[in-house]
């Protein structure tokens, strides 16, 4: 017996529809638009959203299963935090995998034999269009850091596959694309076994 979830006919999708937008605020890193939209239920009103270009974030892989993390000031959160590597998708990038190129070597200095996408992730999906690309790294090999003014303090360490997971359950790793990778790759281990 299938389950009903409105009285709408099968195939029938309400839609948001946007009839105007305008430009809120423009950063180099992000805009803020004001929508004037009808919604599903056939209202009208405004919906403010922030549009952001995409990030990456980079599961390093050492051969002998250690995971390359980095620790840094988040200043939107006020705090020093754990994360895998990663950052945005720069215009001069490529793709997704060239950005993740990009920052993998700039944070940290390793270059990648392999690479393979793991998915992506929206944080923040009623705010933002800001879609996080999740890739995995094997095969390093170690080079020079390349970071930013605003990286001075970011500093990289390994740990076992189990610990950086154990950041996960203990809520030591918030940032979504670092806990969607790690938790990815643990439920591929899972069900390889």
């Amino acid at each position: 017996m299938a389950t009903t979830y409105s009285n709408e006919p099968a195939g029938v999708v309400m839609v948001w529809q946007r009839l105007a937008t305008r430009l809120v605020h423009r950063s180099p890193w992000f805009e803020v638009r004001a929508d004037d939209v009808v919604r599903p239920d056939g209202g009208h009103g405004t919906y403010t959203h922030v549009v952001a270009p995409g990030s990456v974030t980079v599961l390093a892989l050492q051969e002998d299963d250690q995971v390359v993390l980095t620790r840094q000031w988040i200043y939107t959160h006020r705090g020093t935090q754990w994360r895998l590597p990663g950052g945005a998708v720069d215009d001069a990038d490529a793709d997704p995998e060239a950005a993740a190129r990009r920052e993998l070597a700039e944070e940290t200095g390793l270059r990648a034999e392999r690479w393979e996408r793991l998915g992506q992730i929206h944080g923040a999906d009623s705010l933002s269009n800001h879609v996080d690309h999740i890739f995995l790294a094997t095969g390093l090999t170690q080079g020079e850091q390349d970071l930013g003014p605003g990286e001075a303090d970011l500093r990289v360490r390994t740990l076992p596959f189990c610990r950086a997971l154990d950041l996960v359950r203990q809520g030591m790793l918030p940032h979504a694309g670092s806990s969607h990778a790690l938790l990815v790759m643990a439920l591929r281990r899972t069900v390889q076994k």
